[in-house]
């Protein structure tokens, strides 16, 4: 098949793109004006920008689906005077100017990487659903959801089959922000105070991640379908670190201190965005995903965090 992938180069797309070219399909794709092409240079890749102006279409007129893995991603320390314009401007101008087109000349399928932010930041007592009914009003998580609605909108105008995969956390080799901190943190052998945590959080390996958007592309029970996607083995931060220790080969340091005395030091300092991520519980049910497509994990855990402690040990540390 030939395949379209927007932000080729990013952490999602890179690994994706190795594992379509390795299956025998034809991938092309296209990365931000500006941004290196290191790692995808070798394919047909163009520099376009993710704006309502675009010409997408003579890099996408003749292939089977359009993956978007490209966005303005969530911001933790955000200095935008309007943060939702800022968003709204790539995440849902710029999508939907791409799906236009790409409807305009044929593509049959046009997979959308969302986020779980669009069903919330945390869970209290059941995992989020595709069938959650939400409106998110943090301005990353919005302009997801905005994004969806103006894409479901848009397949019932063209019939171009659209494809929705709303993630957690993605974690991999190459992982960087929060994930990679925490691992730097591991290796060095940091005494955390993160010891006794009793929360639970999906995560999803990229090994998964892209193996369930390569199941998404020709599946026909895919089409105009939602989807939460995870490996299916809830933790907590305290299990999660103790699983990245052993990864690296080592015991975990961490100190049992209380969440709620935590939680009153991290707001004091302006850190509670942060403390929410630690302590809170964010559980999704990607049952549909089994039961419809039939789709299983190809890696655990334990494995992929294997995989990532050792590329941080080879290209990182």
């Amino acid at each position: 098949m030939k395949i379209f992938i927007t932000g080729m180069n990013s952490f999602i797309g890179k690994a994706l793109t190795l594992s379509l070219v390795e299956k025998g399909d034809v991938v092309s794709g296209s990365v931000r004006s500006g941004l290196s092409m290191e790692g995808v240079y070798m394919y047909d890749v163009s520099q376009k920008e993710m704006s309502d102006d675009e010409n997408w279409t003579q890099s996408i007129a003749d292939v089977d689906a359009v993956i978007h893995t490209a966005a303005r991603t969530h911001i933790m320390n955000e200095t935008a005077a309007d943060p939702l314009r800022e968003y709204r401007y790539i995440n849902v101008e710029g999508t939907l100017h791409l799906a236009r087109q790409a409807a305009e000349v044929g593509v049959k399928r046009f997979i959308f990487i969302s986020s779980v932010k669009v069903n919330g930041e945390l869970t209290l007592e059941q995992p989020f659903s595709s069938e959650d009914k939400y409106i998110p009003t943090d301005p990353y998580g919005r302009s997801k959801y905005e994004a969806e609605q103006g894409l479901l909108a848009l397949a019932k105008e063209t019939g171009m089959e659209m494809v929705i995969i709303r993630p957690p956390l993605v974690y991999g080799p190459g992982v960087k922000a929060n994930f990679l901190s925490m691992m730097k943190w591991v290796d060095k052998g940091i005494p955390l105070p993160l010891g006794a945590i009793d929360n639970k959080r999906s995560f999803i390996a990229l090994d998964n991640l892209v193996h369930f958007i390569i199941h998404c592309i020709d599946h026909p029970k895919a089409a105009n379908e939602i989807f939460l996607i995870s490996d299916g083995e809830d933790v907590s931060t305290t299990e999660l670190l103790q699983k990245v220790a052993n990864a690296f080969g080592k015991k975990s340091a961490l100190i049992p201190i209380s969440v709620g005395l935590m939680t009153l030091t991290a707001k004091l300092l302006g850190k509670g965005d942060i403390a929410s991520r630690l302590f809170s519980s964010l559980q999704l049910d990607s049952s549909k995903a089994r039961e419809l497509l039939q789709w299983q994990p190809v890696i655990t855990m334990d494995e992929q965090l294997k995989k990532t402690a050792e590329h941080y040990r080879k290209y990182i540390r």
